[in-house]
């Protein structure tokens, strides 16, 4: 087992060689990170286009062996794992952060080397017989975000490395330390080739996209960086899965009870500080609730410790870098010259650092001001009055996105009728955000297409192939 100063040591650069990395909550610098080139791509990819027919060949059983190893080696490293995070990404140790992440992806490696996927007979009439069976792909590129850099990167890897791909990394700018440490562990287990990553800048991310030896890219992250990859991919077609921006809706129908949601309603909104692709991004509650659920609001996030995600009882951290935080202040300084009314928060933490936002909510809001029609990715949410929920469903729908999107409800079935009606690949009730490694996750409209999860996204990992006798 190694302690954080060994791990970083494992992964950092030379600081004359390499870009610095600070620290969200301090400004301090962690360490320094590689900058890999273009001949570093070159030469990940074609190691990966060889080691690919050996790694296919061990077949599932074996690399499913494989990838519990993998989650073991990572499970014995989570503490050292997660407090780097914690200093790379800003969120805390505690809370579902930092600690949390890391044994997601022990989690999320142990069900996706479990989760079946046998040949399935769709013709059988005595004269034929004809069976889909899933073949690997060959070489995926994952491009991963900088929000949850580690479980979302194992959302990628790991399916694509159980269908018998190699997989070539290309980590965010703002948290590759983290990415790279979690490979270099991984790959105590796995052959050479396998799994590399490559911390290159936009330059190295463009060209793995279009590369011709990649056959299938995996991207979260903005919709605009998505529309360019469908373009770069185009010339080599590869296959794509692509889970892109959202600006999920939820719902309050009248005769929820305000006290009982809303904790689940601030972790929908709030988990990572906010910063999530699948997080609440703009509350729609009815007029006869409206102004109970806003002060349960505001007395749960008196209760949430903001600060530096080092120290333990924090559980909100500071916004990842510069740019994020300046959308964030800039959409709540516009929502009060359009009449929004701030709850909680409202103005930088200053005091905290230069990077801290408060939980911040904003009542009052309409359809139209840009912090509901834009996503803020971060710690704003705007609260919007309706009373009646045929006008609620069209605003949750107004948008083009289509991410997820929530209903709240003390009856049941009056919130299922809702959720049919709402455009979005996951519709929870009475919560929101919560995933699952055998749930399919992805997005309609402009958030993306393509599954993940479950036997769904094993599939999207490998080409089908009919066996026809």
């Amino acid at each position: 087992m190694s302690d954080y100063a060994t791990l970083l040591a494992r992964i950092s650069a030379p600081a004359a060689t390499g870009r610095e990395v600070r620290d969200p909550a301090t400004g301090e610098v962690i360490a320094a990170v590689q900058k890999n080139t273009v001949e570093d791509l070159e030469a990940a990819i074609a190691a990966a286009k060889a080691a690919q027919p050996a790694w296919e060949a061990l077949g599932h059983a074996k690399r499913s062996e494989l990838l519990n190893a993998v989650a073991d080696r990572i499970e014995a490293e989570s503490e050292p794992l997660a407090q780097l995070l914690s200093r790379e990404q800003g969120k805390p140790l505690n809370g579902p952060n930092a600690r949390f992440e890391v044994g997601a992806c022990v989690g999320w490696l142990r069900a996706t080397a479990a989760t079946q996927l046998e040949p399935e007979v769709v013709v059988d009439d005595g004269q034929m017989k004809a069976e889909l069976h899933y073949r690997a792909i060959g070489v995926v590129g994952a491009i991963g975000p900088w929000n949850w850099p580690l479980m979302i990167g194992i959302w990628q890897i790991a399916p694509a490395l159980r269908m018998g791909n190699t997989v070539v990394v290309k980590p965010s700018g703002f948290t590759t330390l983290s990415v790279l440490a979690m490979v270099s562990i991984m790959n105590e287990v796995l052959p050479a080739g396998v799994l590399t990553v490559v911390a290159g800048d936009r330059v190295v991310g463009s060209l793995l996209a279009s590369h011709p030896d990649i056959d299938k890219v995996m991207f979260t992250g903005s919709t605009a960086t998505g529309r360019e990859i469908i373009k770069s991919s185009a010339d080599n077609l590869a296959r794509l899965t692509l889970e892109l921006g959202g600006n999920d809706a939820g719902i309050v129908l009248p005769g929820a009870d305000p006290a009982a949601i809303a904790g689940d309603l601030f972790w929908g909104a709030f988990i990572n500080t906010g910063q999530t692709c699948a997080a609440l991004k703009r509350l729609y509650v009815h007029d006869s609730i409206y102004e109970q659920v806003i002060e349960e609001l505001k007395a749960v996030t008196a209760t949430m410790p903001m600060g530096n995600g080092l120290d333990e009882k924090n559980v909100l951290g500071p916004l990842q870098n510069k740019a994020q935080f300046d959308i964030v202040a800039g959409l709540v300084e516009d929502s009060k010259k359009r009449g929004g009314r701030i709850i909680t928060g409202g103005s930088p933490a200053t005091e905290l650092g230069e990077l801290f936002y408060p939980i911040t909510l904003v009542a009052d809001l309409h359809d139209g001001d840009p912090l509901v029609d834009e996503e803020q990715f971060g710690p704003a949410l705007p609260i919007i009055r309706y009373t009646d929920v045929e006008d609620a469903i069209a605003s949750a729908n107004g948008l083009d996105v289509g991410l997820g999107a929530s209903v709240w409800s003390s009856d049941l079935d009056e919130a299922r009728k809702v959720a049919l009606r709402l455009e979005a690949g996951t519709v929870w009730i009475n919560k929101h955000g919560t995933v699952h490694p055998m749930m399919p996750f992805g997005g309609v409209k402009s958030s993306g297409y393509g599954l993940e999860f479950g036997v769904e996204g094993l599939k999207a990992l490998g080409v089908p192939q009919v066996i026809s006798s």
